[in-house]
């Protein structure tokens, strides 16, 4: 029995197809999109930050723009908690300090 090799390209389509390619959430009715899937060097970027660097997790994240825009609102670190909570769940992506 010949096996096919794993096609990573068939996967991340799968992947992109499931998940969009950014996942959305809205703050006082400003929209904001951080990505379902993370390259190498974000992760990379990830674990240079300390681990209580939330502004500098988000800002990576969300890019340069909507960090502008994001630190224009009030937000509470129960809030931040939740957004991770709920983009985690959505995405598979684990962005506690255990998974860092």
């Amino acid at each position: 029995m010949t096996t096919q090799p794993f096609n990573v390209n068939t996967a991340r389509a799968q992947r992109q197809e499931a998940h969009g390619h950014t996942w959305p959430f809205e703050l006082d009715g400003d929209t904001f999109s951080l990505p379902t899937e993370l390259s190498r060097a974000t992760a990379k970027a990830l674990r240079k930050l300390d681990d209580n660097d939330v502004d500098g997790l988000l800002a990576l994240l969300l890019g340069p723009e909507q960090f502008a825009r994001f630190e224009e609102h009030e937000v509470t670190m129960q809030d931040l908690a939740a957004i991770l909570e709920a983009y985690g769940k959505e995405t598979g992506l684990g962005l506690d300090e255990g998974a860092r």
